[in-house]
């Protein structure tokens, strides 16, 4: 928390900012499962009054983000494997869609943009810098769901994206996955881009699959200490 910062935006009102700013502490694990949500010193380390501290506490609990413990007050949700395989399932059915109908509609220009956002995943991945290759990884599926062409699914798969990032930094921390997941992203790209509408659709519940594998190992460990 000794980093936390607010930054400012003229365009949006305090509030929203510092909803923003605990969101991506949360997302990001800077604001780690289980941690006490204290406005007093929330407030002191952001430097705002406690009211927009509480107003942002009780949206991300909305979002499922933070719970309120009788007797103790706020805190970051934990992350369980009951929320993993709910969010997985869907993401599973979602982007299976979304694969089938990239098949059949990416263009030419978005067959470049994946071409290159492959070859930037990989030199992110070289540099293992988290941050990066979690934005970078998120960059290749938001192609996939443009070459859809449907607003309804990406939308939908917009909001989930959301509550994926903490399952995919969560996974990302583990660098044995790096070229394995290299390998995943070459699979399902290329059959996109030869329309293979079976074996992308296999590629992606396939993807899907290992990182929800590879993520429950983590929370198991984490729950026996």
């Amino acid at each position: 928390m000794n980093d936390l910062k607010v930054t400012m935006n003229e365009y949006l009102p305090l509030r929203d900012v510092v909803f923003n700013t605990l969101r991506q502490a949360i997302l990001k694990g800077e604001l780690e499962p289980g941690e006490r949500l204290m406005e007093i010193q929330l407030a002191e380390r952001l430097g705002v009054s406690r009211t927009p501290i509480r107003e942002a506490i009780r949206k991300l609990e909305l979002e499922g983000l933070v719970i309120m413990v009788p007797r103790k007050g706020a805190e970051v949700a934990k992350i369980t494997e009951k929320d993993l395989n709910d969010v997985l399932e869907v993401r599973c059915a979602l982007e299976e869609l979304a694969v089938e109908l990239a098949c059949n509609k990416i263009t030419e220009e978005q067959i470049e943009q994946l071409k290159i956002t492959l070859e930037q995943f990989k030199n992110v991945i070289r540099n293992k810098d988290l941050t990066e290759i979690a934005e970078m990884d998120e960059k290749f599926h938001m192609l996939i769901f443009e070459a859809t062409g449907n607003g309804r699914l990406i939308q939908l798969l917009n909001n989930l994206r959301e509550q994926m990032y903490r399952y995919r930094v969560e996974y990302l921390k583990d660098q044995a996955v790096y070229e394995k997941l290299v390998e995943e992203h070459d699979m399902i790209a290329k059959n996109i881009l030869e329309s293979n509408v079976e074996l992308a659709k296999k590629n992606i519940k396939d993807h899907i699959i290992n990182q929800a594998v590879s993520i429950s190992k983590s929370i198991s460990g984490v729950e026996e200490e």
